[in-house]
């Protein structure tokens, strides 16, 4: 028998039973599941990441429905035991669901929602973030300071890289990699290369609008460029000597990053996910020209916020028989906290 799992139970009466694997920012999402009749479970445990033991113990016998994490593997097991319990509803509480196997969850017969939308500034100004940590080399020179190595200003201390006038290359401009496009064109004047599968019109609309209101200022305008390849990104990219990931960690070969880190002093990388996460691979700590945070593209205060309440409304969706949201690229209606949300699952649901 799976050991107990401890947790802290809300209307304890309630018609429906929903657990949380965690502990989530905020309480409008508490209020909006108990407000419609829900027992709501919250995992106390802890542990930062939950075994599948104590997932399917927190299951129980019957659960109508589970809000997850990231960190959890949501595969055959746990949607088997899901649909045992009487569930037919899962969300994660990110954007993605990478760690979710989609066909075990269709074979049982459970929805599974997400949490797009509501990430997608947060994520871009961490891009942004750590394009200029790594760039100015922000977190060498602090470590500096605080060992009080500091005696007055030299012409060579900590010199960086200029981002004005020169050319980011973007790989991917979806939602976040188009939001942060954005970003480093209108707030530093830079150029833009991408690379897509699919033809990023509205961001091309902007950058040249943009352009067109430098030139009409006096200014060097900015250009656009859409590559046909991840390589010709790299190779006409000024900034291709500063690496940002805000992505998925395996996107990128770790040792071969630090091999390079190692042998390019004036390579610098700026990384907010892991290969291997939570661990990093031997050697990335020590490198001065890595700039490394843990998985926090999405911690500002909304969206974390914004993110629970999404995860828990596409779960109610489900269990209340709502039908799917018409707008796939509006979820602000769900987000306004002035008004109910609409009886509607939200677009991301897979059902």
């Amino acid at each position: 028998m799976a050991k107990p799992v401890s947790i802290e139970v809300w209307n304890p009466n309630g018609k429906y039973r929903v657990v949380s694997t965690k502990s989530m920012p905020g309480t409008r999402w508490i209020n909006l599941l108990i407000e419609q009749d829900v027992r709501l479970e919250i995992c106390t445990e802890k542990k930062t990441i939950l075994s599948v033991e104590d997932i399917i113990a927190l299951i129980g016998d019957k659960c109508d429905g589970v809000i997850g994490q990231l960190t959890e593997d949501w595969g055959e097991t746990l949607f088997a035991a899901l649909s045992r319990a009487g569930g037919t509803a899962f969300s994660n509480m990110a954007v993605g669901y990478n760690n979710v196997d989609v066909n075990a969850a269709n074979k049982y017969g459970v929805a599974v929602g997400n949490t797009p939308g509501v990430l997608t500034e947060t994520t871009a100004e961490l891009a942004a973030s750590l394009s200029l940590a790594a760039s100015r080399r922000i977190v060498e020179a602090d470590e500096f300071m605080r060992a009080g190595l500091y005696d007055g200003w030299l012409p060579h201390l900590f010199v960086g890289n200029l981002l004005k006038g020169q050319t980011v290359g973007v790989i991917g401009a979806g939602r976040i990699g188009s939001a942060y496009a954005r970003m480093m064109v209108e707030g530093f004047k830079m150029n833009l290369i991408y690379y897509d599968l699919y033809q990023s019109t509205r961001l091309e609309k902007f950058v040249t609008a943009y352009g067109e209101f430098l030139k009409a200022n006096g200014e060097t305008p900015v250009y656009w460029k859409r590559a046909s390849s991840m390589d010709e990104v790299l190779r006409e990219a000024d900034v291709e000597a500063i690496l940002i990931n805000c992505s998925r960690g395996p996107v990128i070969d770790e040792v071969a990053l630090v091999e390079h880190l190692k042998q390019n002093p004036m390579f610098r990388v700026g990384l907010d996910v892991f290969e291997d996460e939570p661990y990093m691979k031997p050697g990335l700590a020590e490198q001065k020209n890595a700039v490394i945070v843990p998985h926090i593209a999405s911690a500002s205060k909304w969206t974390r916020e914004g993110m629970a309440t999404l995860a828990a409304l596409n779960v109610l969706g489900k269990i209340k028989g709502y039908p799917i949201w018409g707008d796939p690229n509006r979820v602000e209606p769900f987000l306004n906290e002035n008004a109910p949300p609409p009886a509607a699952c939200l677009p991301s649901s897979k059902l």
